[in-house]
């Protein structure tokens, strides 16, 4: 599980450069820490091939979470985004039976105001969280048979989450929402159908030192006019059948082109191509194993960005395949890809994606990549 601790490192990270990039602005101001807890309730989305591992199942959630609003003057994006929070969290649950396991998580989470309006006790948000998650009861043949969920201790957890909140007191609020929770290992260990819930969630907000909501700047910059010219290396690892439980490797290298349709957006489009080991075992390729189509696939892809500031990037695909080999796990026409880059020096961005074809997970991509015109 060395790459799921990988993708946590890299996205607690993140949010540490981002809540600590504007230490000498802020040691001049109030901290501006903010400490919330939150529980959740129900939710249980089910596949119909694992619903045995759902019964009597009844779920429930807590969420621990330090955040930090952005002050920043120097990055327009935290203006755009009206003064986001970008924190840590620290994450709780049980199903209440001896099948799916009691997870836990640690992530990094940005937290973004929508549409703030001065002296209103009224506000509304939305996050977006990625971390680690542990203590699930995998699948094993003796053991755990019932589990055909996931079929490791140890997965990503990726969150989403909107709410409203209400102002009872100058640094005090609750709020009530409705969260999505995914967890997955990427094929790393089947099974890996994924746990996924949608929780209504009720918190408490304390901010020592309240910021002030202000009206947007008029003096933001127009966003980029130029086309920008990516290209990126991934790599991972696939366990392709619950028989065999060889880890095959998996690579990819993509080109795209993309343009700023606003400050936030990116769209564009380009070509996936896409190495699969797997293709050189006889077991899985017969006979075609050696041959050149049995190991490389990839097709036209369209792009897009979503741009959290000058350095942070969650990035998008759907793909369609003009060659692809179902024995190497390509099961679909299609593939989509979600993921985040951030941009390590200049031009050079490091980041994690998963890779899929419709709900089911391919891989999990360890993506280095280089941005032209920048």
């Amino acid at each position: 599980m060395r790459g799921l601790l990988t993708l946590y490192i890299f996205f607690f990270i993140v949010s540490a450069n981002n809540v600590y990039a504007q230490t000498d602005s802020i040691a001049k101001r109030k901290s501006p820490i903010i400490f919330e807890m939150e529980i959740e309730n129900g939710g249980i989305l089910q596949q119909k091939n694992a619903r045995v591992a759902y019964q009597d199942a009844y779920y429930e959630g807590v969420n621990f979470k330090i955040g930090w609003q952005q002050r920043d003057k120097t990055d327009p994006y935290f203006e755009l985004y009206n003064n986001p929070i970008y924190g840590i969290g620290f994450y709780s649950s049980t199903f209440n039976n001896d099948i799916i396991g009691n997870p836990y998580a640690l992530y990094g989470f940005v937290q973004t105001p929508i549409a703030p309006r001065e002296h209103s006790r009224w506000s509304y948000d939305y996050r977006i969280g990625l971390g680690l998650s542990g203590n699930f009861y995998p699948f094993d043949e003796e053991d755990n048979p019932l589990n055909l969920v996931i079929g490791s201790k140890n997965n990503v957890f990726i969150d989403f989450g909107i709410r409203a909140q209400y102002t009872f007191h100058p640094k005090w609020r609750a709020g009530l929402g409705l969260a999505f929770h995914h967890f997955s290992n990427g094929a790393l260990a089947l099974p890996n159908s994924g746990v996924n819930l949608v929780p209504v969630t009720i918190s408490v907000n304390y901010q020592p030192n309240p910021m002030p909501v202000h009206a947007r700047k008029a003096d933001i910059p127009p966003y980029s006019r130029r086309t920008l010219f990516h290209i990126n290396y991934g790599a991972g690892v696939k366990q392709l059948s619950e028989d065999n439980d060889h880890l095959y490797f998996k690579s990819t290298v993509s080109a795209y082109a993309s343009r700023h349709v606003s400050h936030k957006w990116r769209i564009g489009g380009g070509l996936d191509l896409f190495y699969s080991s797997s293709g050189n075992d006889n077991e899985i390729a017969g006979d075609k194993s050696g041959d050149l189509g049995s190991k490389i696939s990839g097709g036209p892809s369209f792009y897009l960005a979503h741009v959290l500031n000058q350095r942070l990037v969650l990035n998008g695909n759907v793909g369609y395949y003009i060659h692809n080999q179902v024995f190497n796990g390509e099961i679909n026409k299609f593939f989509l890809r979600a993921g985040a880059r951030y941009y390590v020096y200049q031009n050079i961005n490091a980041g994690v994606s998963i890779k899929a074809h419709m709900g089911k997970a391919d891989f999990i991509e360890w993506t280095v990549g280089y941005t032209f015109n920048r």
